[in-house]
This record gives structure tokens, C-alpha cells and sequence, in this order.
């Protein structure tokens, strides 16, 4: 079973001066480990909400690490401060808006303020970076709405074989793809 490496990424302006604590980064890997079956290894940075930093810390996970998966919380609102998309639009080489869209959907039924939310994905290299909001509780219910099409996303890309929980989850591939051994 391959190992699967996930970046994750918090910007913040306050978690980053300690001000608090950044309970987004960690909802996002205890929701990640219950719908991976894989072994998963994590990388964790947490920046503030300053593009090149959020450029720096997507390059450095993808380029470096090897991250099949990075996922990054908060900075997708509209305030000024909210440069998230824009940095993950400036590192990715192709945009995938489906996710966007997904996430806000789901958010919908919750909040009638997730309109103002501006979440996408893209590709960078052999990385699929995901941006989320950054309130906890909003973690699951975007990972849920978007989760069954990332490890095909992967496949696609050539990144490792991700393994669904499904007890948790289900993930979805074409009857006709195949497993790609590396």
C-alpha cells in the first residue's frame, strides 16, 4: 500500500503570531486519516496570510516534498487579507473549479454566507492543492463534498494510489481506470 504524503497548509495571520491555536490544520489531518486507508505521512506549515508566503509554502510542499495531496485552510474569504486562491492560482499549472464549486454547494445548506467563500484546487506538478475555509467545522463537510473525487484526481496526475476508507467514505473511479503501478 503506497504512503501517502499530505501537505497542509494554515494561513493565518493569528495563528501564525500564537495569538491562537490552529484547530483548522489539525481538523484537516483527523478527517484525512479517517478517510484514508493508506499510511499517510503529513507536512505541516503555518503562514501568514501573506501571498508569498502562501506561494513559498505550496512550492516547497509540492516541489520538495513530494506532497500528493496539500490542502490549505482559511484566506478564501473577500477581505482584503484573504490571498489564498490567488497564490494557489499563481503555483498551479491547471485550475480545477469543480472543487470550488462542490464546497460551496455543500456549504450552502449550512450557511447562507458560503457564497462569499472563493475555495478552488489545481494541480501543480504531481500535486492536487485544495484550498478550504478556515473555520474547523467546516472541514468535513468540504473534505465529504469534494473527497470522492480525489484519489482518481491523483491517478491521474500520477500521484500514489490513495485507498478509501470506505467505512467512512467512498471514492469514485471509472469502471475502466486501473490501478498504475509505480
Amino acid at each position: 500500500m503506497d504512503v501517502i504524503k499530505i501537505g497542509i497548509v494554515t494561513a493565518s495571520d493569528r495563528a501564525s503570531a500564537g495569538i491562537y491555536e490552529d484547530l483548522s490544520g489539525k481538523e484537516i489531518q483527523a478527517v484525512i486519516k479517517s478517510f484514508i486507508k493508506n499510511p499517510c505521512e503529513f507536512y505541516y506549515e503555518l503562514v501568514a496570510d501573506i501571498k508569498e508566503d502562501i506561494k513559498n509554502a505550496l512550492k516547497k510542499l509540492s516541489d520538495e516534498m513530494g506532497c500528493d495531496l496539500i490542502i490549505t485552510t482559511g484566506g478564501t474569504g473577500p477581505a482584503k487579507k484573504d490571498v489564498t486562491p490567488e497564490a494557489t492560482e499563481e503555483v498551479c499549472e491547471k485550475m480545477l473549479p469543480g472543487f470550488g464549486e462542490a464546497m460551496r454547494n455543500e456549504s450552502l445548506k449550512f450557511v447562507p454566507t458560503a457564497i462569499l467563500s472563493r475555495q478552488t484546487a489545481g494541480i501543480r506538478k504531481q500535486s492536487l492543492i485544495i484550498n478550504l475555509p478556515g473555520k474547523p467545522k467546516s472541514i468535513e463537510e468540504c473534505l465529504h463534498a469534494v473527497f470522492p473525487a480525489i484519489p482518481y484526481c491523483i491517478d491521474l496526475i500520477d500521484g500514489n494510489y490513495i485507498e478509501a476508507n470506505e467505512e467512512k467514505i467512498k471514492a469514485f473511479r471509472p469502471k475502466n481506470a486501473y490501478r498504475k503501478e509505480k
